[in-house]
Parts: C-alpha cells; sequence; structure tokens
C-alpha cells in the first residue's frame, strides 16, 4: 500500500487518492498548530513503462505488455501543495482540484510531473459522455425531424404521443447524465453570481428538456395556446440534446488541445538524467535516483554523462556542452571552483562536483515552472472578455424574456409553445458554445494555407495576434546564424602553406568529437586537405592539443597555449583581434616551435537572414537580437545585420524578463527562437515563433512554427 514519510516518520495510506491527501497538507491531519513548509517526500519509487501508457509498479520490473524494462518516474515537485489555477483566469489558485468559480472550466495543476503521458481525467470523462450522448441523440433528432420526411413514415408506425415517450426515453441518458456537469457548473455560476456560458447552456437545454418532461406526461395541464392544429403539445427534446452533445464534443476538442500544453514541459522535465553517481563520506560510488540528491552531496560526472543537478566543481576538468541553457554551440571549459548546470552534456573529463541546487531549485526545474507560468498566462485583452462576459449573460436573459413576451402576444398558435421555444433558442444561440464549435472550422481553413507556405500554426490567437506584432525578439545562435561552428578563415604565418597548416590542424583534431574539432575537419576536407598520421597526442584542457605530424611537434589551441609553450603569436595578434571583433573563435596553430597561422571558426549567417531583416524593417517592426552568445560576438553579428538593439550574454529567466519589459511598454511581441532555452521566451511572447530545424520543446512552446 502507499506510504509516505514525514518529520522521520512513515505513514501508510489505504489508496494513493488517501496519501496524496496527506502530503498535499500533513500538517492539517497531523493535527499541528504551525503550517510547516518543508515537502512531504514519498518513499515509494514509481516505474513506469516507456512504450505502453499506464503501466507502472512500486520497484524496478518489467512490462507486462511489451516486456520493456521500467524506468523510474521524475518529479520536480518539491512544495508541500499542489496548486490547481484556472486556464482563463490565472488569478483563480486553489490547493485541490475542481472547477474555475468564474467561467466553470475545469482547473488545471500548476506543476507537470514527468513519466508517462497520463490522460486527462477530464478528458476521458468528457469524451465518454460525448460517444454515450453521440449514440442517444442520433435517433432522438431522427424521431423529431421525422414529420419532415415525406409520408412522415413513423407517424404511420406509432401515434405523437407514443414519439414523445421515445424521444423522452432516449433524451433521459443524455441531458441527465451527459449534461449534468454543465447544469452543476450553471448552479455554481448561478449561486457565486459570476454567469458565464455554463449559465446560459443549464438554463435553455433544462427549460427545453422539463418542458418537453411536462408535455409528455401531462399533456392535459398545457392550455389551447400551447397546442397545434391536430391539438398536441409539441415537445423539444432533440434541441436539449442535440445542443449537450455539440457543447461536449466542443468541450473535447477544448480538452485535447489543453492537454497538449504539457508537452514541452514533459519534454523539458526528460531533459534530466534519472540517476546520480553519489559519492559517499567513506569514498564508495553508488547510483543513486536523482530526486534522492541532498545539497552539498559528493557527485561524480563520467565522460559523456549528463550533469544532474546545479553544482560547484571540486577536482577535475571537462568541457561542457551546455547548448540546452545558453544555446550556443560551443562548449565551455570546466575547472575546480566552476559552476555547472544539470542537466547538460559533460565532455571526455571526469569532473566531482559538489550539489548547490537540487530538485526545484535547479535551473532546469526554474525553467520548467517559467514555461508553465508563461502557457498558463493569457493577454491583456482577457481582462476585457471578462467584463464583457459579466454584461453579456444578463443581456441575453434580457432579451428571452423581451423574445418570449413578443412571440406570446403577437405571435401565431400555438402563440405559448412559440414563445417559449423562441425564448430558449435566444439562450441557445447566444451561447459562446455555438463560436467555440466554428471558429476551429474556420481557423482550419488558414492554418491549411499557412502550412502550404511552411507555416504552422498552433492556435487560432497566433494567427490573430500576429497582424499586430510591432516588435521581433529574435534569438541569434540557429534562428539568424546556422547554428553550427564552421571554418571561415585560415590566415598562414610568413613562411608555411595553407596546405600544411589545415593538414596538421585536421590531424591533430581527426579524433575529437568537440565543435570546434569538427569545424575544423569539416572545413579541411571541403578544401581537398585529409588528416594525415599523428602521434604523441596529448590534450590540455582548456587550452587545446599537441602531436607529432611527419617528425614535427604540432600545437592547436588558444593564446594561453601559445604563453605556455613560448610561441612568439605577436605578428599574427592585429589580424586575430580583427578576426575577434568579427566574432570568429580564434586558434593558433605552431610547429616546431614557430608560429605557422591562425584560424577562425564561426557561427556563419544564414544567407537568408539579410533579406528577411530587410523584410521586417520595411513593415515597421523593430528587431532585438537575443543572445546567451558573448557582447563581443553578439555585436559582430548585430552590425552586419544593421541590427541597432542588442541583449547578449543572457540565460533563459532574463530572456523572459526583456520580453516582458517590451510588454510592459505596450508593444506586441513575438519571440523568433529554436533551442531549449528559448522555451519560457517563447511562450511568455504575445506570438511565439519556432525555427523547424530546432527542438521539439521550443517548437511545443511556439505559437507558429517555421519549417
Amino acid at each position: 500500500k502507499p506510504t509516505a514519510v514525514y518529520e522521520g516518520e512513515t505513514y501508510y495510506f489505504c489508496s494513493e487518492h488517501c496519501r496524496k491527501k496527506f502530503t498535499s497538507n500533513a500538517s492539517e491531519y497531523l493535527g499541528e498548530t504551525q503550517v510547516r513548509t518543508e515537502s512531504v517526500v514519498s518513499d515509494e519509487r514509481r516505474y513506469f513503462c516507456p512504450m505502453c501508457p499506464g503501466v507502472e509498479s512500486i520497484g524496478p520490473s518489467t512490462c507486462p505488455k511489451c516486456g520493456m524494462a521500467l524506468e523510474p518516474a521524475i518529479t520536480y515537485q518539491a512544495t508541500v501543495a499542489a496548486e490547481y489555477t484556472c486556464p482563463m483566469h490565472p488569478h483563480v489558485v486553489q490547493d485541490h482540484s475542481g472547477d474555475c468559480p468564474i467561467c466553470g472550466m475545469a482547473l488545471e495543476p500548476g506543476t507537470v510531473a514527468s513519466g508517462p503521458d497520463e490522460q486527462n481525467p477530464e478528458l476521458e470523462d468528457m469524451q465518454r459522455r460525448f460517444w454515450l450522448s453521440l449514440c442517444f441523440t442520433l435517433p432522438v433528432f431522427f424521431v423529431a425531424m421525422s414529420e419532415m420526411i415525406p409520408g412522415r413514415p413513423l407517424e404511420s408506425i406509432a401515434s405523437t404521443s407514443i414519439l414523445a415517450w421515445v424521444q423522452l426515453a432516449l433524451s433521459v441518458p443524455v441531458v441527465l447524465w451527459g449534461g449534468w456537469p454543465f447544469f452543476v457548473r450553471a448552479w455554481n455560476s448561478i449561486r457565486s453570481r459570476n454567469l458565464n456560458m455554463f449559465t446560459l447552456i443549464g438554463i435553455g437545454t433544462g427549460t427545453a428538456f422539463c418542458y418537453s418532461l411536462v408535455a409528455t406526461v401531462m399533456p392535459g395541464v398545457f392550455p389551447a395556446t400551447f397546442r397545434d392544429e391536430s391539438g398536441a403539445v409539441a415537445v423539444y427534446f432533440e434541441a436539449g440534446a442535440v445542443i449537450i452533445t455539440l457543447v461536449l464534443l466542443g468541450q473535447v476538442m477544448e480538452l485535447r488541445a489543453r492537454s497538449r500544453t504539457n508537452v514541452a514541459i514533459k519534454a523539458l522535465l526528460g531533459l534530466s538524467p534519472k540517476t546520480a553517481r553519489l559519492i559517499t563520506a567513506d569514498g564508495s560510488e553508488t547510483d543513486v535516483p536523482l530526486e534522492t540528491v541532498q545539497l552539498q552531496d559528493r557527485l561524480r560526472v563520467r565522460p559523456g554523462e549528463k550533469i544532474p543537478v546545479d553544482g560547484v566543481v571540486l577536482v577535475g576538468s571537462s568541457s561542457v556542452d551546455e547548448a540546452m541553457i545558453t544555446g550556443e554551440p560551443m562548449p565551455v571549459t570546466k575547472g575546480a571552483g566552476d559552476q555547472v548546470i544539470g542537466a547538460t552534456v559533460n565532455g571526455k573529463g571526469t569532473l566531482i562536483m559538489e550539489a548547490s541546487r537540487v530538485g526545484a531549485d535547479t535551473l532546469l526545474a526554474r525553467i520548467v515552472q517559467m514555461v508553465a507560468e508563461a502557457q498558463r498566462s493569457r493577454a491583456p485583452i482577457q481582462k476585457l472578455a471578462d467584463v464583457i462576459a459579466g454584461w453579456f449573460v444578463p443581456t441575453v436573459f434580457v432579451v428571452a424574456c423581451v423574445t418570449f413576451i413578443v412571440w406570446a402576444a403577437v405571435g401565431p398558435q400555438p402563440a405559448m409553445a412559440y414563445a417559449l421555444i423562441n425564448a430558449i433558442a435566444v439562450l441557445i444561440i447566444a451561447c459562446p458554445c455555438a463560436l467555440g464549435l466554428a471558429t476551429p472550422m474556420a481557423i482550419m481553413v488558414a492554418m491549411g494555407r499557412g502550412a502550404t507556405m511552411g507555416v504552422l500554426f498552433r492556435n487560432a490567437e497566433a494567427i490573430e495576434v500576429m497582424r499586430q506584432v510591432d516588435t521581433l525578439v529574435v534569438d541569434k545562435t540557429g534562428t539568424l546564424t546556422q547554428g553550427k561552428p564552421q571554418l571561415v578563415s585560415v590566415s598562414t604565418a610568413p613562411g608555411h602553406e595553407e596546405y600544411d597548416l589545415l593538414t596538421w590542424a585536421a590531424s591533430l583534431e581527426a579524433g575529437s568529437e568537440h565543435p570546434l574539432a569538427e569545424a575544423i575537419v569539416s572545413g579541411a576536407l571541403a578544401r581537398g586537405f585529409a588528416p594525415g598520421e599523428m602521434a604523441d597526442f596529448e590534450a590540455m584542457i582548456g587550452k587545446g592539443v599537441r602531436g607529432t605530424i611527419a617528425g614535427n611537434l604540432v600545437l592547436l589551441g588558444n593564446l594561453a597555449l601559445m604563453k605556455d609553450m613560448a610561441i612568439d603569436t605577436s605578428g599574427m595578434e592585429t589580424q586575430a583581434e580583427a578576426l575577434r571583433r568579427e566574432g570568429q573563435t580564434v586558434m593558433f596553430v605552431a610547429a616546431q616551435g614557430r608560429l605557422a597561422g591562425i584560424l577562425g571558426v564561426a557561427d556563419p549567417i544564414k544567407d537568408t537572414t539579410p533579406a528577411a531583416i530587410d523584410a521586417l524593417r520595411q513593415e515597421n517592426i523593430h528587431i532585438v537580437m537575443l543572445t546567451g552568445d558573448s557582447a563581443t560576438t553578439a555585436n559582430a553579428v548585430a552590425q552586419r545585420l544593421g541590427i541597432d538593439d542588442v541583449v547578449a550574454e543572457v540565460l533563459p529567466e532574463q530572456k523572459v524578463a526583456v520580453v516582458k519589459r517590451f510588454q510592459a511598454l505596450g508593444q506586441i511581441v513575438a519571440m523568433a527562437g529554436d533551442g531549449i532555452n528559448d522555451a519560457p521566451a517563447l511562450a511568455q511572447a504575445h506570438v511565439g515563433i519556432a525555427m523547424g530545424t530546432g527542438t521539439d520543446v521550443a517548437m511545443e512552446s511556439a505559437g507558429v512554427t517555421l519549417i
């Protein structure tokens, strides 16, 4: 049975539901007078199948369906109480699930845990109600409309009263079971005086059903003004059943769209490693689940592994790929005392680190939270919609009452019946769900047209807001540039040839997986120079490499390496500095104790970028370049493209702050990017634009994807 540990004490529960209630507010159930802020940590270790959703176990096992090994779940839920909020009204927050008191929508959890893609319980419920209601509504609709079929075949089989009883029997499960959530929400809206679309649905369909029920069971209570020329009282079971079924369809469509907003968050959570290599007090090492890592734990990060949590390097040095955070392809050299970030990828060195941030405090967890908050936020126009809705529903009721009075006074016979059904029609037609069903059909046309042009829209809001955009915040790497370093310049010292320079450099870097090494080797091969034989290879972390090629001791690295080896670089320093100002990473090549030349590696600007920037300027779009790269490189790229507004050396949370800053000035902001580090800003912007060649997380966070 489920268990949980709180204050060092183990508690046992009859079900998972009860355990969750306890962990959400343990102090209340234990009768403590002071609410504690510590999190409740479960000693359960749940494992899930990556291929078969719904398969889980306590402890490691294999999937009974596909035979795969179950994987442990990861969660960054580190707060005592889960928060549930309304996607339309973010200020509505409570510590348990339920419906929004303003609009009636189901509240969504404020945090998302990785693991299997669990089905949305509300979506499952609405789908069941829709399909069962559809099965009953179709025959109700056919019976009600049969009088329009030439010859009226059903009336020759059964009388009008019998057909009314058939419609009643078929409508009861639709209205009373399928529509029950709508009636509950309608009653809550009336009780709380927050009238919404469910108020209209509940009163409209409820009135139609109740009127028809009385007309079927006790037709004699109706006066002549309710009867047609044959003396029968008309029933409108199909009106209530069809409307409820259509509203259920709208709810299913809406919930499916909303459930996809968690895809980006789950993808981000999945970036983190599942285990960490813990070094214990006696020096032994063991792999432990990531969520058990505590502050100040010593961890070993082996070559090629992901760094488990944020921390500080104690021993060792290595190159770390931080592209998922900074967006920059150049790895960063880390040594003792340097900060490292969880989920970034270690290179070929071994690091021993101390954990400084774990769980919800890590940078990745904070990015997850920012994406979740940005996705739940809505544009300021939503406030205007709320104000209008407060007046809209009472106005509809007034119009419905006027409709009833006019039809009853001057309408044809049966006047009262016409008056009632037309008053109900006003309530139903005015219901916003009509727009909710029509809009997706209209949007499909716009989305289809955009798709043929390589522009994918995630939702209607992106299409609507896009034309109002006046500020474009654009990421540099992978958006304006190609996102992959290339060898762009080769300069030889007097007495050396380009052939020697590139052959030596390619030979030294041929076996390396470093992005700069790949750029040099690819550049040499593209110029027709192949790597040669090499011996006595040695890598000097943070400085460069050296080896013996055709009897020559060759060095390749940065200025620090040249100084350590007493190589005179003064003859090419001016040229090297000019390349740096152009945004290039400069590496020196030396042979036999003398400088042979310099290589410049950079992330080239896309061929199509200048034309795109010019076209945006003609549309009077203010362009802001936003990047985690160095200010020197960023300014070099901006100068070549004529971009005046540059914000460099920013982390993901700072990118969000920049977007918010422009939004606070009243500008309609679009954000264009392609990396994981861009995801929070893409979600925060009025419209996020992702590159189709970028990460899945970026595309899930954006409203528009360019393929």
